[in-house]
């Protein structure tokens, strides 16, 4: 099968798998705004995103290595995975010792016990996940994935809507739905034969280590860029400006699912590619699709925010939609440095991340601190959008040593621009104002279906080739 073809089939395995958890978090918005007021709402948010950094730190970030190394034929997958259920469980037994500074440091005291329940589950969830993905199971990865969505929606009825449990009730649910996860993938992943004890391996460990350890200043900088500015929102205006910000940060949540969809599958083939000769031309020819992809469905989702925001949230949180059209745009220029950061983790050189990584992350607690005052919640928006953008332009400089990727600059920022313009008017708030944004959103169109159509047809011939 050749590289073009296996990077769409598995893409469309993947978004069978990831359409489901990503749609079900959209469609459970309603439920949130409906049942927790926007200072509960705030509060589950910071939960959250604030496990997005705790993982990584107390697990070393080894599921990163799993990926890269149980795809590498040259290593012993048993060992791999050994080796990472050591690391993690040591990482787990280290946070429950760091109890008493946890107490101290986090806002959701009275949600403690609860909270270390969900990260741990979350924590063995995606390890078992990254492993069956990287041993070629993404069948069952996608399967799991739907498994997991429709636990995620049975959990939340449960415990929101029926039990009324409030933020118990949302914890419970993710706790519920990761756990019988884990214990689907682990029985029809037959993730037991795997585990070998003797398998365990101090110089692999140690090589896992040297690749993941970077990256766990990188997973840092990474959320202060993304989500560090809900705790400097909550300083400066409140929980339930949280909980407005946590809605607005839903909606890029559906250009999300085209990152995250095509993120999973690009992985395993720039890590399978990392040698070719003609990876150049395959870098740059999927990284134009992509790019052409995510800024019109940015301008299409713009296009229908405000009717959207409508049917989804209830009145309380409807505001929430002035905050949204620069977090897409932090979304797209998030995908973009993500798309280059493969490249590190590709060639093993995960140590180069930290530089753009660290300029990005101090920008952006800069940004914020002068932003919010200033402009309130979108100011956070905009900053957030900043650093990622100098990320992206960053790393575009910084990974030519790995590949030459060959970017239509002019097209890219008249499109970009336009994106601008569109926000522009949405925010005038004029007459036949819809109309101005439907004409700017077939403009973008217009101006990118020549090559859009040339691209399609590349890849298409790419795919069809034997």
């Amino acid at each position: 099968m050749n590289i073009y073809k296996k990077l769409l089939n598995n893409s469309l395995i993947f978004a069978v798998g990831s359409l489901g958890v990503k749609l079900i978090s959209l469609f459970l918005l309603p439920l949130y705004t409906f049942y927790l007021t926007p200072s509960q709402f705030g509060t589950v948010d910071l939960m959250t995103v604030t496990a997005t950094l705790v993982i990584p730190i107390f697990t070393l970030s080894i599921s990163n290595s799993i990926l890269r190394f149980v795809m590498d034929k040259n290593y012993d997958k048993e060992s791999v995975l050994i080796n990472s259920l050591f690391v993690s469980a040591l990482g787990i037994f280290v946070l429950i010792l760091s109890y008493p500074l946890v107490i101290l440091i986090f806002p959701f005291k009275e949600y403690i016990e609860y909270y270390y329940i969900f990260l741990v589950v979350q924590i063995l969830n995606s390890l078992l996940a990254q492993y069956v993905r990287a041993n070629g199971s993404v069948k069952l990865f996608a399967i799991n994935g739907i498994v997991t969505s429709l636990l995620l929606l049975i959990s939340n009825l449960l415990f929101l809507v029926i039990l009324e449990m409030s933020i118990k009730g949302y914890l419970l649910s993710f706790i519920t739905a990761f756990t019988l996860s884990s214990v689907f993938i682990f029985f029809y992943g037959n993730i037991k034969k795997d585990i070998n004890i003797k398998k365990f391996n101090k110089s692999l460990l140690k090589e896992m280590l040297i690749f993941s350890i970077p990256l766990i200043p990188n997973a840092l900088m990474w959320w202060i860029m993304g989500v560090s500015d809900r705790y400097l929102i909550t300083y400066y205006m409140g929980l339930s400006s949280v909980g407005l910000y946590a809605v607005a940060v839903r909606i890029p949540s559906i250009l999300s699912i085209i990152n995250s969809v095509f993120f999973q599958a690009w992985q395993m083939s720039a890590i399978e590619e990392a040698d070719s000769k003609e990876k150049s031309l395959f870098y740059t020819t999927v990284f134009n699709v992509f790019s052409l992809t995510m800024l019109i469905v940015t301008s299409l989702i713009l296009l229908f925010l405000k009717l959207l925001m409508g049917l989804i949230v209830s009145d309380a949180f409807f505001e929430a939609w002035r905050y949204v059209p620069f977090l897409l745009l932090g979304v797209v220029f998030s995908s973009f440095s993500g798309f280059l950061g493969t490249n590190y983790i590709a060639s093993k050189k995960t140590a180069g991340v930290l530089k753009t990584s660290i300029i990005g992350g101090l920008l952006n607690i800069i940004l914020n601190i002068i932003l919010i005052p200033i402009l309130g919640i979108n100011g956070a928006a905009i900053a957030t959008m900043i650093s990622f953008f100098i990320v992206w332009v960053l790393r575009i400089r910084d990974t030519k040593k790995f590949v030459e990727i060959k970017l239509n600059t002019f097209k890219l920022s008249f499109t970009i621009s336009l994106i601008f313009l569109q926000i522009f008017v949405m925010y005038c708030n004029i007459n036949q104002g819809n109309l101005l944004e439907l004409f700017i959103f077939i403009v973008i169109v217009l101006i990118n279906y020549k090559e859009i159509v040339l691209l399609f047809n590349k890849v298409k011939k790419k795919v069809l080739k034997k």
